[in-house]
């Protein structure tokens, strides 16, 4: 799943993937007589069908004189981008995103992060179908906000992403959505990648691992799309919002992986308070100076626009933590993305402690 803006994808995906409408339909009634939160459940449900309710098959939106020719041009590039992801990245060919929903709303699902004060660990939540995310996603912001303010009064640190896209994994078709038709080309390749490696492999219960791996996937994606197409200006434009995505990644990484040895040391609670606004005041600081060399990337300025908290730096961790390790990983493959799609299916399979123990033996030094 992609979160708003660059963070999902620096993050990566929401947007995708992932959250609370992750496999939504999967949980009808029958179901969700058995589940301890029917309302959360419903609204998922119902949130689905409404998706469902507004879509048509591009070819019909093509050939509709009603339709705006704006329209039109965008769903035939993402015709173009969708052949390409099953004819050269070897993604599934299937009917997801032949289908186009007009939700008349800025993003499809608002996500919801939270961690306590002194970690930067992410709270979890367990859904039927789709296991455990570090995020619970909503339908409707109103909802998103309900449940994000319930848990700063439980003394949480919150965080709500707005989500563009997402997967169902497979069990369903995904649409076009008009939450992110109106993307630069680039940015729907990368965002249509990324989904549909979702359905590539999966790991239960571990959304590090799949967010980064369709991270990388739609990394290499673009940057053999943006190749094939021959735009000089476009391959430029693209490796520099990578370079700024990697180095904002790793900027906030730096700076969670601070605030963790921080909050080991058990000091004060007003001491920890005063050296962890510190910290986050230098993330902008440092933020600040990095952007200057980007060439005029600014894509991560609305981040921004309210102080970080642990909430927020770990929803930019859940989706680049472990892309170090699946770039390594494609690399040991020479590239060839079947034989990389098989080892990380094959990782997928394994117990958690034996899969992150592989993918940190990846990297450089093991991974320490």
């Amino acid at each position: 799943m992609r979160n708003e803006v660059d963070q999902s994808r620096v993050t990566r995906h929401a947007l995708p993937t992932r959250g609370g409408a992750l496999l939504a339909a999967a949980c009808l009634a029958p179901l969700v007589s058995g589940c301890t939160n029917i309302g959360y459940y419903w609204q998922s449900v119902s949130g689905q069908l409404e998706v469902w309710r507004r879509e048509r098959p591009v070819a019909e939106v093509l050939a509709d004189p009603a339709a705006a020719q704006a329209l039109k041009d965008k769903l035939g590039r993402v015709l173009e981008i969708r052949a390409f992801a099953s004819r050269e990245l070897g993604l599934p060919d299937n009917q997801s995103y032949r289908r186009y929903a007009d939700l008349e709303r800025p993003f499809v699902v608002w996500n919801v992060f939270a961690a306590p004060e002194f970690s930067v660990e992410p709270l979890r939540w367990c859904l039927a179908f789709a296991g455990c995310v570090n995020y619970r996603g909503y339908f409707e912001r109103a909802a998103a906000q309900q449940f994000a303010a319930e848990l700063a009064r439980q003394g949480h640190e919150v965080y709500i992403g707005g989500v563009p896209a997402y997967s169902t994994l497979g069990w369903f078709n995904d649409p076009v959505l008009s939450t992110f038709i109106h993307y630069p080309d680039v940015d729907i390749a990368q965002l249509v990648f990324h989904e549909l490696a979702h359905q590539v492999a999966y790991a239960q219960d571990d959304t590090a691992f799949n967010e980064s791996f369709a991270a990388v996937v739609e990394q290499e994606g673009v940057r053999r799309w943006v190749a094939r197409a021959g735009d000089a200006r476009q391959l430029e434009e693209f490796e520099r919002n990578r370079r700024a995505r990697t180095e904002f990644a790793q900027l906030v990484q730096k700076v969670r992986g601070s605030l963790e040895a921080l909050y080991r040391t058990r000091l004060a609670a007003e001491a920890m308070r005063e050296r962890k606004s510190a910290l986050l005041a230098a993330l902008e600081a440092e933020y600040r100076a990095l952007k200057a060399g980007w060439g005029g990337v600014d894509r991560y300025d609305r981040w921004f626009t309210q102080q970080p908290n642990n909430a927020q730096l770990a929803s930019v961790g859940l989706y680049t933590q472990l892309v170090p390790a699946f770039e390594a990983l494609l690399l040991r493959e020479r590239g060839d993305l079947g034989r990389f799609y098989a080892a990380v299916r094959e990782l997928a399979a394994l117990p958690k402690e034996q899969r992150d123990a592989r993918l940190h033996a990846l990297l450089p030094g093991g991974g320490k």
